[in-house]
């Protein structure tokens, strides 16, 4: 995209951690975009890519493996779009419950009072996850954002493990869970996915030659807030 009044590129290559969080405390703290907006925003774009990417959600069946932060968060929300839209959808909890909170909560619970199936996947429950995933078409990655750094929690290494073993297709919402955001360094054991829809530009990480065979294919997607915003967070930081 051009500044059609300076003719510049805002276009942004790749955010940091640090500069993705400031362009989300920006949105929200200056712009007054709230929160459930740009999560709402980043879940609808997150369904729109699966759908592209399935070439159409309908009938197909869908589980969506999510921990308990923002990123679980979109999760719910993509759950929700890409039931609407027709597909089978199926949301495993790998975060304690009562430990989801805010946004994520908020949304966790519109998908409870629609009637979506949710099931408890936490704690042992992992260990029966793995033969209900290998049934589904996808499974959506929603399980830690960009947050996550260095050596997995055991619970979340225990999920991240069950994804890969299923042996099914995958996308991952923002950037596969056990990837740092910065460096491009996997953890072990870190998601594979065929596809990763992130939001607002690609991540530092990404550009590290080992990060490709854990995000497959990237597509950025926008969640409301202004380009002039994140190129400006870009240069500054």
């Amino acid at each position: 995209m051009l500044d059609k009044s300076s003719g510049k590129d805002l276009r942004v290559q790749s955010l940091s951690r640090k500069q993705i969080r400031s362009v989300d405390r920006c949105a929200i703290e200056t712009l007054k975009i709230p929160g459930l907006v740009l999560m709402e925003n980043a879940g609808r774009n997150a369904a729109d890519q699966i759908e592209r990417f399935l070439g159409g959600v309908e009938g197909k069946s869908i589980a969506v493996v999510a921990g308990g932060g923002n990123n679980g968060g979109d999760g719910f929300v993509a759950a929700r779009h890409l039931a609407i839209r027709g597909a089978h959808v199926v949301t495993f909890i790998v975060a304690v419950a009562d430990g989801i909170s805010g946004n994520a909560e908020a949304n966790l619970s519109a998908i409870y009072h629609l009637g979506h199936d949710i099931r408890d996947s936490a704690g042992h429950g992992v260990a029966e996850l793995l033969e209900q995933l290998k049934s589904f078409d996808l499974v959506v990655d929603a399980i830690g954002g960009t947050g996550i750094r260095g050596e997995l929690k055991q619970g979340i290494a225990a999920a991240v493990e069950v994804v890969n073993a299923a042996g099914r297709p995958v996308v991952a919402i923002d950037i596969p869970t056990g990837l740092d955001c910065d460096t491009g360094q996997a953890n072990d054991p870190t998601i594979r996915a065929a596809l990763t829809v992130t939001m607002l530009a690609r991540k530092k990480g990404f550009d590290a030659p080992q990060a490709a065979q854990y995000t497959g294919e990237v597509r950025v997607v926008d969640i409301g807030i202004p380009v002039e915003m994140v190129a400006d967070m870009a240069m500054k930081q």
